[in-house]
């Protein structure tokens, strides 16, 4: 079994919104994106998505794009992005998926999943003080993340693993690459890995990578991967 990353999908099956007005990267992406999964997951694997997965307002808008991920192997497990408007309360998201026949696809809210010798946590993150346009209104999106972070990673430790990979949206630095409160809630419950996204274009040459105090940093938006899901563990 094995475990990969990728973020940032944005897919607009049923709302017909095309990625390629951000740049000629995205052209064809979401037939990229399924030859390069097909390629290379199998259907013991398991996919960590974290944020920004659909461009849909609303779960009903959102079936075709969770029809399309259904229909690729492995198991998935998400995370909230800022523009995942679709996302709704848990139990709602799990009848949803009942109804409609999605059966790989699990959904991180203030819990944790255990996968081989990982419990997967995590939250959406936010904007970090230090960012230019930080404001009033963004501290306490921040500081409510926080809260879920740590419930998440609460979770985490409950199930026992010694591998605590967390899934964040945002890159928990701020835009002058200083560590702030989501780093010090992941040391205290002793994360191994953080996979994040959001960040794209010239913005993702400042991302923070690698081992950084125990912790292994990685940007997983799917551009910034060539549209190539990323290789976390393998046994």
């Amino acid at each position: 079994m094995a475990l990969y990353a990728i973020s940032d999908l944005h897919l607009a099956i049923g709302v017909g919104k095309p990625m390629d007005v951000f740049g000629s990267g995205w052209v064809d992406h979401i037939d990229r994106l399924r030859e390069n999964w097909e390629r290379t997951v199998k259907p013991e694997d398991t996919v960590l998505m974290p944020g920004d997965f659909s461009w849909a307002t609303y779960l009903s808008e959102a079936i075709p794009d969770f029809t399309w991920l259904e229909s690729l192997p492995g198991q998935k497990i998400m995370t909230k992005g800022n523009h995942d408007y679709w996302w709704t309360t848990q139990r709602k998201m799990d009848v949803f998926f009942m109804e409609h026949g999605i059966r790989s696809i699990r959904i991180l809210h203030n819990n944790a999943v255990l996968v081989g010798d990982f419990a997967i946590c995590g939250a959406r993150g936010w904007k970090s003080p230090g960012d230019e346009d930080f404001s009033p209104e963004d501290r306490k999106i921040f500081l409510r993340e926080q809260e879920r972070l740590k419930l998440s990673m609460q979770a985490a430790v409950k199930l026992g693993s010694g591998k605590r990979c967390v899934l964040l949206h945002f890159p928990p630095f701020n835009a002058r690459r200083e560590p702030g409160a989501y780093v010090d809630i992941m040391r205290e419950y002793g994360a191994s890995h953080c996979l994040y996204g959001h960040l794209h274009g010239r913005g993702r040459y400042a991302a923070i990578q690698g081992m950084q105090d125990g912790i292994d940093y990685r940007l997983v938006a799917a551009d910034n991967l060539q549209f190539q899901p990323f290789l976390i563990s393998a046994d």
